[in-house]
């Protein structure tokens, strides 16, 4: 993929830079890959579009892991809000998400699930990571238009849609 397809509106897809996939599976343990495309999955065990991963139950699926569901997700970016609505959904289901996403702070779904005004921190059971710099994703060889931010959707009690 070309820079010029990679920071264009053409492309929905930005494949995860494998250092920072790998740093965080270290941590992590992830047992399933939510958002991903048999040419950019960065895991043996993912979804795709096509098999409907708004739909699917992520704790659900079987893994190549033992163990509680946590789940990598990199979205197509034009639904970070559904991905990041269905990300709190399944953490009340016990999974714990962690997402790749632009760091839009100025966005409704940012607010929605992710911030909380009231306490001026991260939602209960909400980590925020905000990374320096900016990310080079795939093979591109520029860095994205637009900061990264990995937001992580630790399981709770709650009720899910």
């Amino acid at each position: 993929m070309t820079d010029a397809v990679l920071f264009s509106r053409a492309s929905d897809e930005w494949t995860t830079p494998r250092n920072l996939y790998d740093t965080l599976d270290a941590e992590f343990g992830f047992t399933l890959d939510a958002a991903a495309t048999p040419k950019n999955t960065c895991s043996r065990t993912f979804l795709t579009l096509a098999e409907n991963a708004l739909l699917s139950r992520w704790g659900l699926v079987p893994s190549h892991r033992a163990g509680p569901p946590v789940v990598w997700l990199n979205p197509p970016y034009s639904k970070v809000r559904l991905f990041i609505q269905k990300a709190q959904e399944e953490a009340a289901r016990g999974c714990t998400v962690v997402c790749l996403v632009p760091s839009r702070t100025d966005t409704r779904w940012f607010h929605d699930y992710v911030w909380d005004v009231t306490t001026n921190a991260p939602r209960p059971h909400v980590e925020v990571r905000f990374l320096r710099g900016r990310l080079k994703f795939g093979d591109g060889t520029g860095s994205a238009p637009f900061p990264s931010v990995i937001i992580v959707f630790r399981p709770h009690a709650g009720v899910a849609a």
